[in-house]
């Protein structure tokens, strides 16, 4: 890999996280980030589908699509990628481990419609034209960003259910306000590679 697809990886994970930076995937990020073991569930089940979903958008944008001449597609092709491996991702976690698959609950289905994914795979695959390695890293560095920014919010959140905060803080708009913050710190890092 190159550096540049390096300093995109850094990006992917700090400047430009998916969530703080980009406000996308903001479903699961503020729904499952109550307790920490979800939270990490959640975000390796992301990591999981946005790297292997890049992989397959790929294969199919690159050796069907553009072929074809019906690239134009691509949305709705990634779509049924998308959706498909999350199908299977839900049957292993039913099957191997039911405590997260209970735990992520409703959110394990959002997945498919997780704009973060389809954003990725768009991202890599057909906006910037990425090769396979390439598409591939920038997915894992994207879904390694998610995990980073859900882990890091459920942590806080883990400090002010137990803090004592005026009443209309309590809850949801706490962690509104942590997002934010958070969204803050990480455009810190905005332009920290700039050449």
């Amino acid at each position: 890999m190159t550096l540049s697809v390096l300093s995109v990886m850094f990006a992917a994970v700090i400047s430009n996280n998916i969530v703080l930076s980009q406000y996308q995937g903001i479903c699961p990020f503020l729904g499952v980030s109550k307790k920490m073991s979800s939270a990490a569930g959640m975000g390796f089940a992301v990591i999981f589908v946005m790297a292997i979903a890049s992989v397959f958008c790929w294969l199919v944008y690159n050796y069907v699509l553009l072929p074809l001449g019906i690239e134009y597609l691509y949305t709705m092709a990634f779509i049924l990628v998308i959706a498909s491996l999350v199908q299977l991702l839900e049957m292993l976690l039913k099957r191997f481990s039911p405590t997260l698959y209970s735990a992520l609950g409703v959110y394990l289905p959002l997945i498919t419609t997780n704009c973060a994914i389809l954003g990725t795979a768009n991202s890599a695959v057909v906006f910037n034209s990425y090769n396979f390695i390439s598409a591939f890293g920038v997915s894992v560095a994207t879904g390694a960003g998610f995990l980073l920014a859900i882990c890091l919010l459920a942590g806080v959140r883990l400090k002010t259910d137990k803090a004592d905060i005026p009443a209309c803080f309590k809850g949801f708009p706490i962690t509104l306000v942590t997002a934010a913050i958070m969204a803050l710190a990480f455009a810190g890092f905005a332009g920290i590679l700039a050449s």
